[in-house]
């Protein structure tokens, strides 16, 4: 099962938060683990990390703490992933090698290239700005959730 890792996955949450609440200015690390019940020290090994690649910026002293580098509707999920846990690879014939004891009977290697660029792309195309819970309606998918409803016009009698 292709699966995030726990650092992704609070490295996303992270960069949510700060996108979130870019209007107070840096969030600590303290701030965000606690709001979210990661492990400090764990979230500010991420932060640093995110901070190092470029995606975040890191301030000392009383106001310090974390800040986006970009709009969050530029950085991507793909990156954050790929900045904490490092290249996706489904498989381990998709590497750069690409070789394994399999490599000249394998039959699904191709297919399993295109399974990757394509997580790839999707993870590419979500943006940190849209990453936020939807409601959740009784178990119904989006398609069948029914449409809000209008608020009705104020009618005055006579």
């Amino acid at each position: 099962m292709l699966k995030l890792t726990k650092k992704a996955d609070y490295g996303l949450m992270a960069m949510k938060h700060l996108a979130e609440h870019v209007a107070q200015g840096a969030c600590s690390a303290k701030d965000i683990a606690e709001a979210y019940g990661i492990p400090q020290e764990a979230l500010a090994k991420i932060l640093q990390r995110l901070a190092k690649i470029g995606l975040v910026r890191s301030q000392h002293g009383v106001n310090g703490g974390y800040t986006l580098t970009r709009d969050p509707k530029t950085i991507s999920a793909f990156e954050v992933i790929k900045a904490i846990d490092g290249p996706l690879f489904i498989t381990s014939c998709v590497t750069v090698r690409g070789e394994c004891g399999q490599s000249d009977r394998c039959t699904i290697r191709e297919p399993l290239r295109k399974v990757n660029e394509s997580i790839e792309q999707v993870l590419k195309n979500i943006k940190i700005s849209q990453m936020q819970e939807e409601p959740e309606v009784f178990g119904l998918d989006k398609e069948a959730r029914p449409e809000p409803k209008k608020s009705a016009e104020l009618v005055t009698i006579s």
